[in-house]
């Protein structure tokens, strides 16, 4: 047990705290920032919204990753297009793609993103008809209708270690303004 025999030790005790915490705080954030997007996610979740567990309130949209480098703008989306230098999957319902798509996507819906993104690399060339991505992989977008879902695929896909994987935040909506499809 500590005991503070004078008042000496009190502003010592006390900066002592201040300096161990701010100490902390700073290791974890630099752990957050080099290594772990997705937790970074994690704590603004908690630190951000009120709490909904008593409130028999749910949020409709969870916290998401909001660092620029994992969104894909028109411009680049329409550049990697014309290149053919990307692996866009598109991860709205069957009906939604049939209705409409942007060219090149491939139909994975959110629900099954991961459970296929863990297939065997032969077992996901015969389902999807397209090479399975890699986690190393930096030209990897989702995009969905207004970039919900996509975002949601973004986070399932960093869990899985595909760290540079990105979503095209526009989503159909944005593509079919703007491209008149």
């Amino acid at each position: 047990m500590i005991t503070i025999s004078s008042t000496l030790n009190v502003p010592v005790f006390m900066m002592l705290s201040l300096v161990l915490s701010r100490s902390f705080c700073q290791v974890v954030t630099e752990v957050n920032r080099r290594s772990c997007p997705t937790l970074a996610s994690f704590i603004r979740s908690f630190s951000t919204s009120g709490s909904t567990c008593c409130s028999g309130k749910q949020e409709e949209v969870p916290e998401v990753i909001v660092d620029e480098a994992s969104v894909v703008t028109l411009p680049q989306l329409k550049t990697m297009l014309a290149n053919h230098s990307i692996q866009l999957f598109d991860v709205r319902r069957p009906d939604e793609y049939a209705a409409g798509r942007i060219p090149q996507a491939v139909n994975i819906p959110l629900d099954t993103l991961e459970e296929s993104l863990q297939l065997a690399p032969a077992h996901f060339l015969q389902k999807y008809e397209v090479k399975a991505p890699r986690k190393e992989d930096d030209n990897i977008v989702f995009h969905c209708r207004t970039g919900v879902r996509s975002s949601k695929a973004l986070l399932i896909a960093r869990r899985l270690g595909f760290h540079k994987a990105r979503h095209y935040k526009g989503g159909y909506v944005e593509w079919s303004e703007q491209e008149g499809q």
